[in-house]
Protein backbone atom coordinates (compact mmCIF):
# COMPACT_ATOMS: atom_id res chain seq x y z
CA UNK A 1 0.00 0.00 0.00
CA UNK A 2 1.55 3.76 -0.73
CA UNK A 3 1.25 6.48 1.55
CA UNK A 4 2.19 9.25 -0.22
CA UNK A 5 -1.32 10.27 -2.24
CA UNK A 6 -3.83 11.65 0.95
CA UNK A 7 -6.31 11.85 -1.55
CA UNK A 8 -9.39 9.12 -1.93
CA UNK A 9 -12.10 8.80 -4.75
CA UNK A 10 -14.07 6.26 -2.48
CA UNK A 11 -15.21 5.29 1.44
CA UNK A 12 -15.57 2.01 2.70
CA UNK A 13 -17.58 1.56 6.27
CA UNK A 14 -16.61 -1.68 7.84
CA UNK A 15 -18.78 -2.91 10.87
CA UNK A 16 -19.76 -6.41 12.21
CA UNK A 17 -22.33 -8.41 13.76
CA UNK A 18 -21.76 -11.33 15.76
CA UNK A 19 -18.08 -12.25 17.61
CA UNK A 20 -15.15 -13.95 16.06
CA UNK A 21 -14.66 -16.34 19.04
CA UNK A 22 -13.99 -20.01 18.09
CA UNK A 23 -14.05 -21.79 21.42
CA UNK A 24 -17.40 -22.39 21.99
CA UNK A 25 -20.11 -21.91 19.14
CA UNK A 26 -23.44 -21.80 19.27
CA UNK A 27 -25.78 -23.96 18.93
CA UNK A 28 -23.21 -26.86 20.06
CA UNK A 29 -22.39 -24.58 23.36
CA UNK A 30 -25.75 -23.35 25.09
CA UNK A 31 -23.06 -20.53 26.39
CA UNK A 32 -21.00 -20.08 23.11
CA UNK A 33 -20.18 -17.78 20.78
CA UNK A 34 -22.43 -16.55 18.34
CA UNK A 35 -22.87 -19.36 15.41
CA UNK A 36 -21.96 -16.35 12.75
CA UNK A 37 -19.77 -13.82 12.22
CA UNK A 38 -21.51 -10.95 9.50
CA UNK A 39 -18.73 -8.50 8.58
CA UNK A 40 -20.30 -5.69 6.37
CA UNK A 41 -18.65 -3.06 3.70
CA UNK A 42 -21.12 0.03 3.33
CA UNK A 43 -19.29 1.94 0.00
CA UNK A 44 -19.61 5.24 -1.41
CA UNK A 45 -17.97 7.61 -3.47
CA UNK A 46 -16.10 10.29 -1.91
CA UNK A 47 -18.49 12.93 -3.50
CA UNK A 48 -20.78 11.14 -1.43
CA UNK A 49 -18.96 11.75 1.75
CA UNK A 50 -20.73 14.40 2.88
CA UNK A 51 -24.36 12.88 2.77
CA UNK A 52 -23.44 10.22 5.24
CA UNK A 53 -24.62 11.93 8.32
CA UNK A 54 -27.87 13.06 6.28
CA UNK A 55 -28.79 9.75 5.38
CA UNK A 56 -28.66 8.50 8.95
CA UNK A 57 -30.89 11.70 9.89
CA UNK A 58 -33.25 10.81 7.42
CA UNK A 59 -33.68 6.85 8.91
CA UNK A 60 -33.90 8.00 12.20
CA UNK A 61 -36.36 11.13 11.68
CA UNK A 62 -38.67 8.46 9.13
CA UNK A 63 -38.80 5.56 11.76
CA UNK A 64 -39.02 7.76 14.86
CA UNK A 65 -35.68 6.67 16.38
CA UNK A 66 -34.97 9.23 19.07
CA UNK A 67 -34.15 7.46 21.78
CA UNK A 68 -30.31 8.27 21.39
CA UNK A 69 -28.32 10.13 18.70
CA UNK A 70 -27.29 7.23 17.19
CA UNK A 71 -28.90 4.37 15.07
CA UNK A 72 -28.57 1.21 16.43
CA UNK A 73 -30.36 -1.71 14.38
CA UNK A 74 -30.37 -4.10 16.70
CA UNK A 75 -32.16 -1.93 19.49
CA UNK A 76 -35.18 -1.54 16.66
CA UNK A 77 -38.57 -3.31 16.50
CA UNK A 78 -39.07 -5.57 13.83
CA UNK A 79 -40.81 -2.88 11.56
CA UNK A 80 -38.74 -0.56 12.18
CA UNK A 81 -35.70 -2.20 11.20
CA UNK A 82 -37.38 -3.60 7.96
CA UNK A 83 -38.06 0.61 7.03
CA UNK A 84 -34.44 1.59 7.60
CA UNK A 85 -33.25 -0.89 5.34
CA UNK A 86 -35.84 -0.05 3.10
CA UNK A 87 -34.63 3.93 3.24
CA UNK A 88 -31.35 2.96 2.90
CA UNK A 89 -31.56 1.13 -0.24
CA UNK A 90 -32.58 4.06 -1.91
CA UNK A 91 -29.46 6.20 -1.24
CA UNK A 92 -26.60 5.61 -3.92
CA UNK A 93 -23.91 3.07 -2.10
CA UNK A 94 -23.01 -0.42 -2.53
CA UNK A 95 -23.54 -2.90 0.42
CA UNK A 96 -21.49 -6.00 0.76
CA UNK A 97 -21.61 -8.65 3.50
CA UNK A 98 -19.87 -11.46 4.00
CA UNK A 99 -21.38 -14.02 6.44
CA UNK A 100 -19.18 -17.02 8.41
CA UNK A 101 -20.60 -19.81 9.70
CA UNK A 102 -18.70 -20.99 12.90
CA UNK A 103 -19.86 -24.60 13.22
CA UNK A 104 -17.10 -26.39 11.16
CA UNK A 105 -14.28 -24.40 12.44
CA UNK A 106 -14.89 -24.67 16.18
CA UNK A 107 -12.11 -25.10 18.11
CA UNK A 108 -9.94 -24.59 15.05
CA UNK A 109 -6.35 -22.95 15.27
CA UNK A 110 -3.82 -21.82 13.26
CA UNK A 111 -0.71 -22.43 14.11
CA UNK A 112 1.16 -21.18 11.13
CA UNK A 113 -0.38 -17.50 11.95
CA UNK A 114 -0.61 -17.40 15.91
CA UNK A 115 3.66 -17.91 15.16
CA UNK A 116 3.32 -14.74 13.12
CA UNK A 117 1.79 -13.11 15.89
CA UNK A 118 -1.67 -13.08 14.00
CA UNK A 119 -3.51 -13.93 17.13
CA UNK A 120 -6.88 -13.06 15.35
CA UNK A 121 -6.32 -14.67 11.97
CA UNK A 122 -10.02 -16.04 11.93
CA UNK A 123 -11.67 -12.32 11.66
CA UNK A 124 -8.76 -11.03 9.29
CA UNK A 125 -9.46 -14.03 7.06
CA UNK A 126 -13.06 -12.64 6.84
CA UNK A 127 -12.15 -9.29 6.38
CA UNK A 128 -9.76 -10.39 3.52
CA UNK A 129 -12.51 -12.20 1.96
CA UNK A 130 -14.93 -8.86 1.84
CA UNK A 131 -11.83 -6.58 0.73
CA UNK A 132 -11.25 -8.92 -1.91
CA UNK A 133 -14.66 -8.04 -3.52
CA UNK A 134 -14.67 -4.24 -2.44
CA UNK A 135 -11.14 -3.51 -3.98
CA UNK A 136 -11.88 -5.58 -7.26
CA UNK A 137 -15.06 -3.67 -7.68
CA UNK A 138 -13.49 0.19 -6.59
CA UNK A 139 -10.75 -0.83 -9.16
CA UNK A 140 -12.78 -1.89 -12.29
CA UNK A 141 -14.93 1.36 -11.39
CA UNK A 142 -12.21 4.01 -10.91
CA UNK A 143 -10.64 2.43 -13.99
CA UNK A 144 -13.66 3.03 -15.75
CA UNK A 145 -14.10 6.46 -14.90
CA UNK A 146 -10.74 8.03 -14.29
CA UNK A 147 -8.66 5.73 -16.67
CA UNK A 148 -6.38 4.15 -13.30
CA UNK A 149 -6.86 3.16 -9.76
CA UNK A 150 -7.70 5.79 -7.50
CA UNK A 151 -7.73 5.32 -3.93
CA UNK A 152 -10.46 4.39 -0.99
CA UNK A 153 -10.70 5.40 2.73
CA UNK A 154 -11.77 2.58 4.75
CA UNK A 155 -12.90 3.04 8.11
CA UNK A 156 -12.97 0.32 10.78
CA UNK A 157 -15.96 0.12 13.48
CA UNK A 158 -13.28 -0.29 16.66
CA UNK A 159 -14.51 -2.44 19.03
CA UNK A 160 -12.55 -4.06 21.68
CA UNK A 161 -9.91 -7.03 21.63
CA UNK A 162 -9.12 -6.28 17.84
CA UNK A 163 -5.99 -5.33 16.69
CA UNK A 164 -6.08 -3.37 13.24
CA UNK A 165 -2.28 -2.94 13.40
CA UNK A 166 -2.47 -7.17 12.65
CA UNK A 167 -4.75 -6.23 9.84
CA UNK A 168 -2.80 -4.00 8.44
CA UNK A 169 0.11 -6.24 9.12
CA UNK A 170 -1.74 -9.02 7.28
CA UNK A 171 -2.70 -7.04 4.53
CA UNK A 172 0.96 -6.17 3.38
CA UNK A 173 1.89 -10.13 4.05
CA UNK A 174 -0.95 -10.63 1.00
CA UNK A 175 0.43 -7.82 -1.35
CA UNK A 176 3.99 -9.31 -0.75
CA UNK A 177 2.47 -12.66 -1.84
CA UNK A 178 0.46 -11.39 -4.43
CA UNK A 179 3.63 -9.91 -6.11
CA UNK A 180 6.06 -12.73 -5.60
CA UNK A 181 2.52 -15.12 -7.04
CA UNK A 182 2.62 -17.24 -3.71
CA UNK A 183 -0.61 -16.43 -2.78
CA UNK A 184 -2.45 -19.41 -0.84
CA UNK A 185 -5.85 -19.19 -1.66
CA UNK A 186 -5.77 -17.39 -4.89
CA UNK A 187 -9.44 -17.48 -6.28
CA UNK A 188 -9.26 -13.56 -5.73
CA UNK A 189 -6.82 -11.47 -4.67
CA UNK A 190 -7.31 -7.77 -2.86
CA UNK A 191 -6.46 -5.00 -5.76
CA UNK A 192 -3.80 -3.36 -3.18
CA UNK A 193 -3.91 -0.55 -5.72
CA UNK A 194 -6.41 0.92 -4.46
CA UNK A 195 -5.18 1.21 -0.73
CA UNK A 196 -3.10 3.17 1.24
CA UNK A 197 -2.09 2.84 5.13
CA UNK A 198 -2.71 6.58 5.83
CA UNK A 199 -6.44 5.90 4.65
CA UNK A 200 -7.26 3.51 7.59
CA UNK A 201 -8.83 4.43 10.44
CA UNK A 202 -10.47 2.67 13.52
CA UNK A 203 -13.31 4.71 14.76
CA UNK A 204 -16.15 3.64 17.87
CA UNK A 205 -19.08 3.22 15.78
CA UNK A 206 -20.88 5.68 17.50
CA UNK A 207 -19.00 8.40 16.70
CA UNK A 208 -18.96 7.98 12.68
CA UNK A 209 -22.57 8.00 10.64
CA UNK A 210 -21.20 5.65 7.64
CA UNK A 211 -19.99 2.95 10.60
CA UNK A 212 -23.86 3.14 11.74
CA UNK A 213 -24.91 2.51 8.11
CA UNK A 214 -22.69 -0.63 7.99
CA UNK A 215 -24.11 -1.77 11.05
CA UNK A 216 -27.60 -1.79 9.46
CA UNK A 217 -25.74 -3.97 6.72
CA UNK A 218 -24.26 -6.41 8.85
CA UNK A 219 -27.06 -6.72 11.32
CA UNK A 220 -29.87 -7.11 8.96
CA UNK A 221 -27.22 -10.29 7.49
CA UNK A 222 -27.18 -11.23 11.35
CA UNK A 223 -30.59 -10.99 11.98
CA UNK A 224 -31.79 -13.35 8.83
CA UNK A 225 -29.45 -16.20 10.33
CA UNK A 226 -28.34 -16.38 13.64
CA UNK A 227 -30.84 -18.25 16.19
CA UNK A 228 -30.05 -15.95 18.88
CA UNK A 229 -31.55 -13.19 17.15
CA UNK A 230 -34.88 -12.04 17.88
CA UNK A 231 -36.06 -14.36 15.47
CA UNK A 232 -34.83 -15.19 12.39
CA UNK A 233 -36.49 -12.55 10.08
CA UNK A 234 -34.62 -12.55 6.38
CA UNK A 235 -36.66 -9.03 5.21
CA UNK A 236 -34.24 -6.45 6.02
CA UNK A 237 -31.10 -7.94 4.47
CA UNK A 238 -33.64 -8.78 1.50
CA UNK A 239 -34.85 -5.07 1.11
CA UNK A 240 -31.07 -4.16 0.74
CA UNK A 241 -30.80 -5.93 -2.74
CA UNK A 242 -30.46 -2.55 -4.86
CA UNK A 243 -27.47 -1.42 -3.37
CA UNK A 244 -25.66 -5.18 -2.86
CA UNK A 245 -22.71 -5.22 -5.16
CA UNK A 246 -22.97 -7.72 -8.09
CA UNK A 247 -20.62 -8.61 -10.74
CA UNK A 248 -22.04 -10.21 -13.79
CA UNK A 249 -25.14 -9.56 -12.34
CA UNK A 250 -25.18 -11.85 -9.61
CA UNK A 251 -24.80 -11.28 -5.68
CA UNK A 252 -23.26 -14.52 -4.27
CA UNK A 253 -19.65 -14.70 -3.80
CA UNK A 254 -19.40 -11.11 -4.24
CA UNK A 255 -21.91 -8.78 -2.64
CA UNK A 256 -23.02 -11.89 -0.46
CA UNK A 257 -20.10 -13.89 1.05
CA UNK A 258 -21.29 -17.65 2.31
CA UNK A 259 -18.86 -19.32 4.26
CA UNK A 260 -17.60 -22.17 4.24
CA UNK A 261 -17.66 -23.00 0.42
CA UNK A 262 -19.12 -25.14 -0.95
CA UNK A 263 -22.30 -24.19 0.82
CA UNK A 264 -23.60 -27.12 1.94
CA UNK A 265 -20.51 -27.26 4.42
CA UNK A 266 -22.35 -24.82 6.57
CA UNK A 267 -25.16 -27.22 7.42
CA UNK A 268 -27.59 -24.50 7.33
CA UNK A 269 -31.20 -24.63 8.84
CA UNK A 270 -34.17 -24.42 5.87
CA UNK A 271 -35.07 -20.99 7.43
CA UNK A 272 -30.96 -19.69 7.67
CA UNK A 273 -30.90 -21.21 4.07
CA UNK A 274 -33.32 -18.18 2.52
CA UNK A 275 -31.55 -15.30 2.55
CA UNK A 276 -28.67 -16.97 0.22
CA UNK A 277 -31.38 -18.79 -2.21
CA UNK A 278 -32.89 -15.07 -2.12
CA UNK A 279 -29.13 -13.79 -3.33
CA UNK A 280 -28.74 -16.72 -5.62
CA UNK A 281 -26.83 -19.35 -3.47
CA UNK A 282 -28.05 -22.97 -4.14
CA UNK A 283 -27.94 -26.06 -1.96
CA UNK A 284 -29.13 -28.83 -3.68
Amino acid sequence: MEQENSDYDYVLYIDEAGDDGLARVKPMDADGASEWLCIAGYLVRASDEVEVVERVRTIREDIDARQGPVLHYRKLSPTKRLRACQILAEFPSRGFALCSNKKNIKGHSNERAAQRGGKQYYYNFCVRLLMERVTDLVFRDSVKRHGSPRPMRVVFSQRGGHSYGQTKAYWELLKAQAAGGTTFLDKRVMRHDVLRFNLVEYVPHFQNAGLQLADTVASAFFQAIEPSARGLDPSGAQALSPIMAQQSGVFADYGVILQPTPPWKARLTPDQQLIFSFYGYSFG
